[in-house]
This record gives C-alpha cells, structure tokens and sequence, in this order.
C-alpha cells in the first residue's frame, strides 16, 4: 500500500508550491540586505541607507490592493495564475532596470526601481498566497506550506548570500541580471501548473471584493477569537527573533563568523528541517493537535536563549538554542499557514490571506520598536523568559478553541 506521505510529497500540486515559494522569495533581499551592501559598497551615506529600509512597506500594505486581484481576472491563465506571471514579469523588468541603473549614477531611479520590484513582488505574494490555499486540499495543505517556505527560504538565500558572492566576482549589473533570470523558474511554473479544482465565480464588483472578505470571516462562529488567534499564535516567536543576532553578538558576546555559520547555517537547515517534519505529521495529525503541540514547543524554545544568556558563551548551548529554536519555529510556521489557508473563503482567498497575514505581523511590528528598551530594563535572559510568557495567549486560545478549530478544519475539507 502507498503511503499517504509519499503521496503528498509525489503531488504535481505540492511541487508547483515548492517551485512559487522560490518564486516569491527571490525579490526580497534584492531590495532589502542585498541593496544595502551595493549601496555600502557604493559609497552611500548611513542616512541614505535607512531611508532605503522603507522601501519594503508595500510588503505591510498589501491588503490594501489585495481585492483587485480577487476581482479582476487576467486575458490570460486564470484568475491566479494569470496574475501570477504579469506580476513575475513585472518584476524582471524591475530587477533588469536595477541592474542598470547603479547607486552612483542615478540613486533616485534606483530608488524607484527597488520600489517597484517591492510593489511588485508584495503583489506577487498575494496572488500565490491565494493560489496556494485554492489548489490544495486539506489533506496537502500542512506539506504545502512547508515546502512553500523551504522554496522561499532557498531563494532568499541566493538573492542573499549567494548574490553577494556573485557581486564579488562578476559585479553587480551581471548579478541583478543573473536574479532576474532565475523569476524564470516562478514564470515557467505559472504557466504549466494545475488549475485549482474548485471553480469560484470572482466577487461581481470592486466593493464586493472590498467588504465581502471581511463580512465572511467576520460572520464565522467566533470571529474575533478566530482573528485573535491568528495575531497572537507567533506573537511571542517572533518578539523573540528581533533581537536574536544582537544577543548573539553583545549579548553572550560570540563572533560574527560563529552567528553566520551557527546562526544563520544551522538555523536554516533547523527551520527547513521543522517545517518538513511539521508538514509530514499534519498529514496524519489533526489541525488542532498541531497548532497546541508546535505552538507548545515554539514558547518552551525561547527558553533556550533564556538558558544561553544565563549561561554565558557557550557553543554546545548556542547549537542546542539555534537548532531547537529554528525547528520548532519551522513546525509552528507550517501549522499556522495551514489554518489560514483553512480559514479562507476560495471567492476572497487573496484579500483574506493578505488580511490575515498583515494581522499575525501586526505585533511584531508594533511590539518590535520596543523590545531594546525591554532589554535594557530587564536583561537578556529576562527578556527571552517574557517573550515565552507572551506566547502562552495564543496557546491558551487554541485549548479554548479546539471546537472552534476543528469545525474550521472540517469545512476545509468539505470545501476542498
């Protein structure tokens, strides 16, 4: 008999996700780390280089456009896939007119260019978003998030640290045209995926795709703590991993090479490796299970940078923190992907994953200003047993809402 894992992992569906995670993975550091070192190494001042760090904002106002995508249906492939490959080629454009457009001779049109591939690429994340919570079926969906983040997590490390290499070696116009190359792979897998199976009829107008996404979520049997749930799941995860690199580096006082090939090493294959994991035991474990148990293990794992920050300097401990961290992070992550896209209607599934996805960063980008100032009154290690604290919340409202959690699993599957 053929294993339900091996049938997941065999899954043409699964497969399209693992090749648009890169897809959409591969803009990011372009305008973020990526841009800063070629504005670094350009000679632009540290001002210059802050005002850059906004040009990520789309990326937090991308519900604002999210209904458009729900509303209009390109000439072409579809309703998502359509709007995945004008999105695709729109940001070619955008990285090709980066690669020619270097720091010292034009800054304010870079500038311009870097916004747009991040307009661009926040669009593109919408529209496969939503793709992803069409195409799967219930019974795929923990696995599809999973390796939609590990696709994601691979492109950003060649538009990050493998671009940089690149950079050294054959500059920087060659290697933005080498990034622009490689949205080949996203352009290729919008246009042979599958179609979803479910067929919905796209809301009738723009308001409708406006107010309708949020009176359907709004409508559900406990909204609010459905919405609460989803602001506070990762709420303590991430207040945790603002500061992770500079307690590494002040806080225990290890060297940049041991963040980079502990921390940053290790914690990705660790992420990657919890994501898997994750995935493969929510094919036989049920939504509810999951997100109590990964959620359980993602609060207890901050813990362990409580213990190194009493400890002091100590590699065993920091392998032990960064791995347990990271996995635990992965398996929760693919837990949490998986009950949004349950929580989606397939009419709206843009705007409503847009929205969702803008609540669960809300805390983090609310909460994230602070935490330097929480360090300084509390210390390192108090700092990471209060990020375990702020993490109990979310766990508590999942034991409370296990009725509600499995009744939004079951209509997952009846949908599907």
């Amino acid at each position: 008999m053929s294993s339900p894992y091996l049938e997941i992992l065999r899954s043409p569906r699964v497969a399209a996700v693992l090749l648009l995670g890169f897809s959409s993975g591969l803009p990011l550091a372009l305008t973020g780390g990526t841009l800063q070192a070629w504005l670094t190494v350009s000679g632009a001042d540290i001002m210059t280089i802050a005002w850059f760090s906004w040009i990520g904002i789309p990326y937090l106002l991308k519900f604002l456009w999210s209904p458009l995508m729900d509303r209009y249906v390109p000439p072409l492939l579809g309703r998502r896939r359509g709007w995945m490959l004008l999105t695709q080629l729109s940001l070619v454009v955008g990285i090709v007119g980066m690669a020619i457009s270097p720091p010292n001779a034009n800054l304010w049109l870079l500038g311009c260019l870097a916004l747009w591939v991040a307009f661009a690429s926040a669009s593109q994340d919408i529209v496969i978003d939503a793709y992803r919570t069409d195409l799967l079926p219930a019974a795929e969906r923990g696995m599809g998030a999973a390796v939609s983040v590990l696709g994601y997590r691979l492109a950003m490390l060649a538009s990050g640290g493998l671009a940089l290499i690149l950079a050294d070696q054959i500059g920087w116009r060659l290697t933005f045209f080498a990034m622009a190359g490689l949205m080949g792979v996203g352009i290729v897998t919008s246009v042979v995926a599958p179609e979803p199976a479910v067929r919905v009829t796209p809301p009738r107008s723009l308001r409708e795709a406006v107010v309708e996404p949020l009176k359907d979520l709004l409508s559900r049997p406990g909204a609010l703590q459905l919405l609460a749930l989803i602001a506070l799941y990762k709420f303590g995860d991430a207040l945790a991993g603002t500061l992770t690199t500079a307690f590494l580096l002040r806080g225990v006082g290890f060297s940049l090479t041991d963040v980079g090939t502990i921390n940053k090493a290790l914690g990705l294959v660790s992420l990657l490796a919890g994501g898997l994991v994750g995935g493969l035991l929510l094919v036989r474990m049920s939504l509810t299970r999951a997100l109590l148990l990964f959620g359980v293990l993602q609060a207890v794992s901050n813990l362990s940078f409580a213990l190194l920050a009493w400890a002091g300097k100590s590699y065993p401990l920091l392998v032990f923190a960064v791995g347990f961290e990271n996995l635990a992070s992965g398996m929760g992550t693919a837990a949490f992907v998986a009950f949004a896209m349950a929580l989606c209607n397939h009419s709206f599934s843009a705007t409503q994953y847009a929205l969702l996805s803008a609540l669960a960063s809300l805390g983090r980008v609310l909460f994230g200003p602070l935490t330097g100032g929480m360090v300084e009154t509390l210390g390192w290690a108090n700092f990471f047993v209060l990020t375990f604290v702020a993490a109990l919340p979310g766990l508590w409202l999942v034991w409370n809402m296990r009725a509600q959690i499995t009744a939004v699993e079951r209509a997952s599957y009846r949908s599907a």
